[in-house]
């Protein structure tokens, strides 16, 4: 009976193993090219962004307004009419509420009254005087009651006048907190509240940290421009700052970009024990009166003086863990790694590097996604960098690269995770398959040849 399986030594097991070694010895054709060596993948390049800028720092704070007044009466009485609608703007002298002032009205008639007898009397002891029929005595007591009688009189005149409750500022009325006919005690019934809207102040707290920082500014700006009178230092109250030095700008909850400029005119004098802090407080212009007081807002603070400061994309910083680094090309045109330190993102997209580049390093803006291996060779395709758009006219970045950058920097200072290897491009694994399916389909032809024959 034939065997079903092939001797070792029979012709057509020999011719088999010799198909699959020489399939195996076939040199690989792909991207690589017929040679083996992997061709020089094509980057943007470009030196980083040299710019006079000043850095910011950000505070979340709270609008308040700057004159605040709890409306109260000054006499006592009961509320007759209220002459303003609830939310309405009012200027200072507006009357808003009347205490029915015939009470006092006609306490102001027996105040008159009592006056025009003292007065009469008083003139009547003076002729006397003349004529030495009283003595000078009674003619000082006459004066005493004159000086009494008018001034009662004058404070029956105020209590008529105390009557109309006015506004005692420019700005806006809250609703009546207490309604006509109800009894108002004299400074003690609270009748509404009136808040100042333009300008407003906000209000913000720095640590104690930030704070000998904005001092060692100042010192050092007054020793370079020998201006020792920017800042008063009062020693018995808190510390008026130059204004005009000192501008801020501030963003609503709504906002995207920092749109109100105002000015810091306050620093308190003591640091908070229980937090740490100081208060600051910058004025502000609410000509339009969005601003209400009690809302939140972020404020940027100059923090440091103008200097020239190395800016680079976003789309081109890399993570490994927690190291940020970027791809520069040497001399050789090779992609190699550089660890960088990075300051504060820029509303542009463009972070301040702190530490670890140099103005003339070529970095690789574009195309990273194509970088698989350390010191891989590469073609530089220079590239002009702008704050306004990151790259030269009708050059764009390719979606890898974006994702790629946005994935490693959603936030800054977040926790980033390590980098992943790019995988195979689909065009090179499509080529690895075919060539495989077509020499397996080759030896079990050139197998079956064989059986037959």
């Amino acid at each position: 009976m034939q065997s079903r399986f092939l001797n070792v030594g029979h012709p057509v097991f020999t011719l088999f193993m010799a198909v699959i070694v020489l399939a195996a010895c076939k040199p690989e054709q792909g991207p690589q090219g017929a040679q083996g060596q992997m061709q020089p993948a094509e980057v943007d390049v470009s030196t980083p962004l040299l710019k006079t800028i000043t850095e910011w720092d950000e505070y979340v704070g709270r609008f308040e307004a700057v004159e605040r007044v709890d409306l109260r009466s000054r006499v006592t009485g009961y509320l007759q009419e209220i002459r303003f609608t609830d939310g309405q703007f009012v200027e200072k002298g507006d009357v808003l509420f009347v205490i029915d002032p015939r009470p006092f009205e006609y306490a102001l008639e027996r105040a008159q009254a009592q006056h025009v007898l003292a007065e009469k009397e008083y003139k009547r002891a003076r002729k006397l005087r003349n004529t030495q029929a009283i003595s000078q005595e009674d003619l000082d007591r006459r004066q005493q009651e004159l000086r009494a009688a008018e001034a009662s009189l004058r404070d029956a005149e105020l209590d008529v006048e105390y009557t109309e409750v006015r506004s005692p500022i420019d700005g806006k009325v809250s609703r009546d907190f207490i309604n006509v006919g109800n009894l108002v005690r004299e400074n003690d019934t609270i009748l509404t509240r009136l808040v100042s809207i333009d300008p407003i102040h906000f209000y913000f707290e720095a640590n104690q940290n930030q704070l000998l920082k904005y001092k060692r500014m100042e010192q050092n700006r007054a020793q370079t421009d020998n201006a020792q009178d920017d800042v008063a230092h009062d020693a018995d109250g808190p510390q008026k700052m130059d204004a005009a030095a000192k501008p801020v700008y501030i963003r609503l909850q709504d906002e995207e970009k920092f749109v109100h400029a105002g000015q810091m005119d306050f620093i308190d004098n003591v640091i908070d024990p229980g937090t740490g802090t100081i208060q600051g407080r910058a004025i502000v212009p609410n000509d339009d009166r969005v601003i209400v007081p009690g809302m939140f807002g972020r404020v940027r603070v100059s923090g440091s003086a103008p200097y020239e400061a190395i800016l680079i994309p976003d789309i081109a910083v890399q993570t490994d863990q927690d190291k940020k680094f970027v791809y520069v090309v040497n001399d050789q045109n090779q992609a190699v790694r550089k660890y960088i330190a990075l300051g504060p993102i820029r509303d542009s997209g463009f972070y301040i590097v702190q530490d670890g580049l140099t103005p003339t390093d070529r970095v690789v803006v574009n195309g990273t996604q194509r970088i698989r291996m350390p010191e891989q060779p590469v073609k530089p395709v220079p590239t002009d960098l702008h704050e306004n758009g990151v790259f030269a006219p009708g050059k764009q970045a390719d979606d890898g690269t974006q994702a790629n950058a946005k994935q490693a920097d959603a936030k800054q200072g977040g926790d980033d995770l390590p980098s992943v290897p790019s995988s195979p491009a689909p065009d090179e694994m499509h080529d690895d398959a075919a060539a495989g399916a077509d020499m397996q389909q080759e030896v079990q032809e050139d197998v079956q040849k064989d059986v037959q024959e």
